[in-house]
């Protein structure tokens, strides 16, 4: 059987999408697993021993459309399920199962403050794509591959031992997801141990004001020195990984490492909390509840549209940095 699996973006999604992949190539052994993805996102998934091709585009399924028809998938499983995909499936002409997607739901959450989301992770409801095929899920977390060519030396790098050092990813992708400089300046100060601030190119201006406002000397600006998967192998070999709503919270939850997540507009019930089933003491959420504006939003805004950014200037840094230092 041929399969093509389609996630678009983001980062964490794509990530999540892992369980999936090790289930389909295990449980149905004789299949090929193609996954569709954007060229951005591309190192997230090209390392997956699970996946034998990867297919990318740019900005329009019309890069790829005669190519994966030339393919003659058996099957189509939609872990994106918008638009641009439910188009593709027609332009194939092929089976398609797509996950619930819960758009409605999720509305209602962020509008009227309505619980009816199931208590369900993402990655849960991506399996309800692939049951038609007879695939559960292992009750497993995700995988992460990185190459040894990509695997960041923490000791000629930063001069740090493996396990004694904090990963802190001070990025996200929208600034009410993201814990303000202020905030990190503080929990920083208060660290017992050294810290990697992690982060992407977007991040280093914001690595540079952090070291310049700290009073904490083993700190190192990691952010825009390596790649994606350089800087998951940074986290991998942290003690502990500190961080908000990101992509990179959910590579980290591939890793056996302790996770603090900290939590500004969005919420854990939307189903993105760190994917570790059966293992929900592996990882913490700190959030400022009972504030009748969250959440504002599924995903994030640039700037809090009420002005006060509650969510996240309410934040415990003392609470926060007291689990730290337990683990």
């Amino acid at each position: 059987m041929k399969i093509l699996v389609v996630r678009f973006s983001s980062i964490g999604d794509i990530v999540l999408t892992s369980s999936v992949m090790r289930c389909l190539k295990e449980q149905l052994p004789n299949s090929e697993i193609h996954f569709l993805t954007k060229a951005a996102f591309r190192s997230v998934v090209e390392h997956n021993p699970n996946i034998d091709k990867v297919i990318t585009i740019d900005s329009s399924i019309k890069e790829v459309t005669s190519e994966l028809k030339n393919e003659k998938y058996d099957h189509i499983v939609d872990l994106h399920n918008n638009l641009r995909t439910r188009s593709l499936a027609l332009r194939l002409r092929r089976p398609t199962t797509k996950f619930p997607k819960l758009n409605w739901e999720k509305w209602k959450l962020v509008k009227f403050k309505s619980y009816s989301m199931p208590d369900l992770h993402v990655v849960d409801r991506y399996f309800e794509a692939v049951e038609s095929l007879g695939v559960k899920s292992d009750g497993k977390k995700g995988d992460f591959k990185i190459p040894e060519s990509e695997v960041v030396d923490v000791q000629s790098t930063y001069k740090l031992e493996s396990g004694n050092f904090i990963a802190l990813v001070i990025g996200a992708k929208f600034g009410t997801k993201q814990l303000p400089i202020n905030k990190l300046v503080e929990l920083i100060d208060l660290s017992k141990e050294p810290v990697v601030l992690i982060g992407g190119p977007d991040d280093v201006k914001l690595g540079e004001e952090i070291l310049a406002k700290i009073d904490h000397p083993n700190t190192f600006n990691s952010c825009g020195k390596h790649s994606i998967l350089g800087s998951a192998s940074i986290l991998k070999q942290s003690r502990v990984v500190v961080t908000n709503d990101t992509g990179m919270m959910h590579i980290a939850a591939c890793f056996d490492v302790p996770i603090v997540s900290i939590w500004g507009n969005t919420f854990p019930e939307l189903g993105m909390y760190p994917y570790r089933p059966n293992d929900d003491e592996s990882y913490s959420i700190h959030e400022v509840k009972d504030l009748n504006c969250r959440p504002c939003s599924k995903i994030g805004y640039a700037e809090c549209p009420k002005g006060h950014f509650d969510c996240m200037m309410k934040q415990d840094v003392l609470s926060i940095n007291t689990e730290i230092n337990e683990i």
